[in-house]
């Protein structure tokens, strides 16, 4: 097995790529240098893929607190260059320790695909060494680190992408053009949103087991209290195919309402122009597991109220997509096709519908809102770099889809009606609940 030490001593021997902002725009190594960290399911299958596959850039480095996924992801890496070139490659440099990858100059921009709960942390640091990131959504672990994170986003002037991938038309138009019928009054005026998400199931028992010799636990665990290891807990070791047991405990994450709700709040708010606002009050119940490992919330039900009057409801037992409902009608848009294997099965229904489907043959005119197109989502990121696009889905927005989500995961906990301030950010009038919007953490990873 791959040691910390000989992969580092390994990747010395590569020659540093210089980063392309030292080129003019046409120079033969004008090519943006990505970092990969956190090289499991969701890097292999999409992230690191999507990026990879286009020439201006190149994935020089990998980085993960698994050995074995290290060493299976810089050969994944390799494998995909040499296939694209038609000869032998060897050249991609393997880290342990992500502080290390973005410490070093000859990386311009990371990809950040780990568990929930390190996206803000990593983007953090990452930002502040001068790196542009793209952050798998949720965008944080809690609202607090969130709104740290997107300050240290704004105060860097570097760029951050939420992997928000419905925003881009590639592969799913349907989603602008959804909200664009709405911000342009094709329903009348929007009364109510209604945002079905998959569920997940919860999980047995799980007894403590050793820590692999290949797994840094610890820096796994990050800023997360210690707990025992169990395979059941982490992340699969003899595959990459199942969703890793980390999505289903709180201690990671909220469950399916911020990892799937981050998508479909995200476009809600954007058919909303509720992009860097929020709701107002949020209030609703869940059923949570009495036993096993997994404890993220079961069936659920919650609902919000916007400053407008909008009122919103977000369920598990509604088709998986976002419904807007006006005074004249009625879209509903949900997505065309997975974009992983995980995706949510079941019958395909039509992505785009309408109450009456002349609303989805309107022609906006000049004069109305026209949403910006935007390539699929690391290709937008990778223009926006380059100076030639606006991000789709930059770290306020993506902020503020996952502090919604996390409103109504707190409402889900609390059993009480929440009251929210979107401007300061703050909950009213219950100190019990605002003492979730942040979580302690572990002094050796804090932020």
């Amino acid at each position: 097995m791959t040691s910390r030490r000989t992969v580092l001593k390994a990747a010395a021997a590569f020659p540093a790529i210089v980063p392309a902002s030292v080129f003019g725009r046409n120079a033969p190594s004008n090519r943006i240098a990505v970092g990969a960290i956190g090289v499991g399911r969701i890097a292999r299958i999409h992230d690191i893929k999507e990026v990879q596959k286009h020439d201006d850039t190149h994935v020089v480095a990998v980085c993960d607190v698994d050995s074995r996924r290290l060493g299976a992801g810089m050969q994944l890496v390799d494998d995909r260059y040499a296939a694209k070139l038609g000869k032998p490659y060897s050249g991609t440099r393997g880290y342990a320790d992500y502080r290390e990858l973005i410490a070093d100059p000859a990386i311009d921009a990371v990809l950040i695909s780990t568990p929930d709960h390190q996206h803000a942390p990593i983007a953090i640091r990452a930002v502040r060494a001068g790196k542009h990131v793209y952050l798998q959504k949720p965008a944080s672990l809690t609202i607090a680190e969130g709104r740290a994170m997107t300050d240290a986003v704004k105060a860097s002037g570097r760029l951050l992408q939420i992997g928000s991938q419905q925003r881009g038309e590639d592969p799913w138009p349907q989603f602008r053009r959804a909200c664009e019928l709405v911000r342009n009054g094709r329903i009348g005026r929007l009364r109510h949103v209604e945002v079905g998400l998959p569920g997940d199931p919860s999980g047995p028992e799980a007894p403590t087991m050793p820590i692999p010799p290949n797994l840094d636990y610890d820096a796994w665990l990050g800023t997360t209290p210690e707990v025992y290891y169990t395979e059941t807990r982490v992340h699969p070791q003899d595959s990459f195919e199942n969703r890793p047991g980390w999505l289903r405990c709180e201690q990671f994450g909220a469950g399916m309402i911020t990892g799937w709700g981050a998508h479909h709040i995200d476009i809600a708010h954007w058919g909303m122009d509720m992009e860097h606002s929020g709701p107002v009050e949020i209030w609703g119940k869940a059923a949570f597991p009495a036993s096993g490992l997994w404890d993220v919330h079961g069936p659920f039900e919650t609902h919000a109220r916007y400053a407008n009057g909008v009122t919103m409801t977000v369920s598990g037992a509604l088709p998986n997509g976002v419904k807007f409902i006006g005074d004249g009608g009625w879209i509903f848009v949900t997505r065309s096709g997975p974009v992983t294997p995980s995706d949510p099965g079941g019958q395909q229904v039509d992505p785009l519908t309408a109450g009456d489907s002349r609303i989805l043959e309107s022609v906006i005119g000049p004069g109305g809102v026209h949403l910006p197109k935007s390539a699929e989502q690391h290709r937008n990121w990778l223009d926006a770099i380059h100076g030639t696009a606006p991000l789709s889905a930059p770290a306020e927005t993506g902020h503020r889809a996952c502090t919604t989500c996390l409103l109504h995961w707190i409402a889900m906990k609390t059993g009480r009606k929440i009251r929210w301030d979107p401007e300061k950010e703050q909950i009213i009038g219950d100190p019990q609940a605002a003492k979730m919007l942040s979580r302690p953490q572990r002094a050796k990873w804090a932020v």
